[in-house]
């Protein structure tokens, strides 16, 4: 062999060796991607054995679903009204199966649960017939609605009410409410309603604060006289729960109004230039007059008073106050910063008045009363042919007249913050009486009738000389 040869030779010896190499290298690089393959593959089998399943539910027939709706509209579901519920069937409130929705509610439903599964999707195949479900709210109206409450005074505990506002079933959102709880399957129906509003609010009554009496005052009178009675009782009513704003001035004849046989009002006793005769809607003066010592004593303003030409028999001399429907009348005016309510209330004898509002800024309030003179009365005497010769007999008692001054002084912390003063004069009262003058020997004096009787006339009281104070 030549040297070239020997070349040659060791060459190829150098590929194949190299050769082999690649060989080896090449299946052991094929034997470990073999066996990392093999591990993966076992993996993939292990996580595979242990993963859930996700087999689909098997198709459900429509006629089940309509079975199980049919079932669920039996059931009962919760509806609340505000804060207050109870328990009504599905069925009850117009709900039925939606025969549309069937197919397509068994291609989503889970034959394990159906009503269950349709309920997660919100798919419930229902619907609601409008007439049935519309007659159940109004059934349920009757139950649930809430009545507004006028704001309100409540003179007698000195109390005030607010409003409070009411609220109805809107029938209209509300069957919306009910279909959309159905195909929801809620397990509560909220019912809409709507808000009524109060009529009359605390604004609306001008007032709200009654806590108070700033002033109470009382005249008597007697419970035979019915007519008269009645004539109180009416003018009272008018007055009764009247609120007096600060500045405001009050007049009795408009509150009060016309006192006329229309309006109600029935004959009785009244004064008519110093004597007393039958009239119509006799017995207001009595009102104003009971009302007048109450605003004096509250405090409230006095615009304009007038006293009767006689001296009452049911309030002490100059606290009273005539009226005449519609030139003689009463004006008040509130002079205090806040409203205050007048409280009438007349019964068993009695006619009382109290002036509400909040706390009276002063400790009290005193009248006082000084007789500055006194006047004579006159004497009227009427001939009576029905009567013998040498008889007579008093119809109406005279009364001294007087003039006074009449005092009010406001006092706080024991001093004396404020004086009002006004001087009176009350008309002398003419005495009448009847003189026989029938000569006949055999005449005799008649016995005065039932009603003569019953009004048994005597003469007034006189006031006394000294000053007179009364306080609240």
């Amino acid at each position: 062999m030549g040297i070239g040869d020997s070349l040659h030779s060791k060459r190829g010896s150098v590929f194949l060796g190299l050769a082999a190499t690649l060989v080896v290298a090449s299946g052991s690089l094929l034997l470990g991607y073999a066996v990392v393959t093999s591990e993966q593959g076992a993996l993939s089998v292990a996580e595979a054995a242990v993963a859930p399943s996700s087999v689909a539910p098997e198709p459900v027939a429509a006629s089940a679903v309509a079975a199980a709706i049919e079932e669920h509209l039996a059931s009962e579901v919760t509806v609340r009204v505000g804060a207050r519920s109870h328990r009504v069937a599905w069925r009850d409130l117009g709900v039925i199966v939606d025969r549309d929705e069937i197919g397509r509610a068994a291609s989503l439903a889970d034959g394990r649960d159906i009503v269950g599964s349709l309920r997660k999707l919100g798919a419930v195949p229902l619907a609601v017939e409008w007439n049935p479900a519309e007659r159940r709210l109004e059934a349920l109206k009757s139950e649930y609605d809430i009545a507004p409450h006028d704001a309100r005074m409540d003179l007698e505990k000195r109390a005030i009410y607010p409003e409070r506002d009411g609220s109805s079933i809107d029938v209209y959102r509300s069957i919306a409410a009910i279909e959309a709880a159905a195909r929801s399957g809620a397990g509560e129906i909220v019912l809409r309603t709507v808000a009524i509003p109060a009529r009359r609010t605390v604004a609306d009554l001008g007032i709200d604060d009654i806590s108070h009496i700033l002033a109470r005052f009382e005249t008597k009178f007697s419970v035979s006289e019915y007519s008269r009675n009645f004539n109180l009782k009416l003018a009272a009513s008018k007055l009764n729960g009247y609120v007096l704003q600060p500045g405001v001035e009050f007049s009795f004849n408009d509150v009060v109004g016309a006192r006329t046989e229309q309006e109600g009002y029935k004959i009785a006793g009244v004064i008519t230039a110093g004597e007393m005769v039958d009239g119509l809607a006799g017995g207001t003066c009595q009102i104003s007059t009971t009302l007048h010592g109450a605003a004096f004593f509250a405090g409230i303003g006095i615009v304009d008073s007038t006293p009767h030409s006689r001296p009452s028999t049911y309030v002490t001399m100059g606290l009273d106050a005539t009226v005449v429907y519609p030139h003689v009348d009463l004006k008040l005016q509130n002079d205090y910063d806040f409203p205050v309510a007048i409280h009438f209330k007349v019964f068993s004898g009695s006619a009382i008045v109290e002036i509400l509002g909040r706390e009276r800024p002063f400790d009290k309030v005193v009248f006082e009363r000084n007789l500055l003179e006194k006047e004579e009365f006159d004497t009227i005497t009427r001939e009576d042919e029905a009567m013998p010769v040498g008889s007579m007999t008093v119809e109406q008692y005279g009364f001294y007249g007087y003039k006074i001054e009449r005092l009010r002084k406001f006092y706080r912390d024991g001093s004396m913050v404020k004086r009002d003063r006004w001087r009176l004069r009350y008309a002398p009262v003419t005495e009448y009486a009847r003189l026989g003058i029938n000569p006949d020997p055999n005449l005799v004096l008649p016995e005065p009738d039932a009603k003569t009787k019953k009004k048994k006339k005597k003469r007034l009281k006189e006031p006394g000389e000294k000053p007179l104070r009364i306080e609240q």
